[in-house]
């Protein structure tokens, strides 16, 4: 399938239009658009792979100097 094609939306199942008349492609609306968006800002999808930073370093000061 090509990836401009029509298709279903990913969030709630639903048809969705060919990107050429759907400013919200790959979604079926803006607000499945949204739904995504809260779902990547809530930490619910994750890219795999070792954490950049320890979550211990977020909480500990910096020491003086560097």
């Amino acid at each position: 399938m090509d990836k401009g094609s029509a298709g279903a939306c990913s969030i709630c199942g639903r048809a969705r239009a060919p990107r050429s008349r759907n400013p919200a492609f790959p979604f079926c609306s803006a607000g499945c658009k949204l739904v995504d968006l809260g779902r990547w800002l809530d930490g619910a999808y994750r890219v795999a792979g070792a954490a950049a930073i320890d979550a211990d370093e977020l909480h500990t000061p910096r020491e003086e100097g560097s």
